[in-house]
């Protein structure tokens, strides 16, 4: 998954989508939160932590984006 995360991201990056990452993130956030509200019952943390990691990815696209945009 994480690999498939990276095609998404740089795709965005290079089509300027800061909306659209910051979409994506905003909802692997929500994802996020609501595994951690039901962690208790189930052992979520792998699934939480693909998420993290994701929302890790989705954040260095957005910095890039930050970055061209400077320059």
């Amino acid at each position: 998954m994480s690999h498939a995360m990276e095609l998404i991201v740089d795709g965005y990056v290079k089509l300027s989508g800061r909306k659209a990452l910051e979409d994506l993130k905003a909802h692997r956030r929500h994802l996020a939160d609501e595994l951690k509200s039901i962690n208790g019952v189930l052992d979520l943390s792998s699934s939480i932590q693909l998420l993290e990691d994701e929302i890790t990815m989705i954040d260095a696209g957005l910095a890039k984006l930050n970055t061209t945009a400077a320059a």
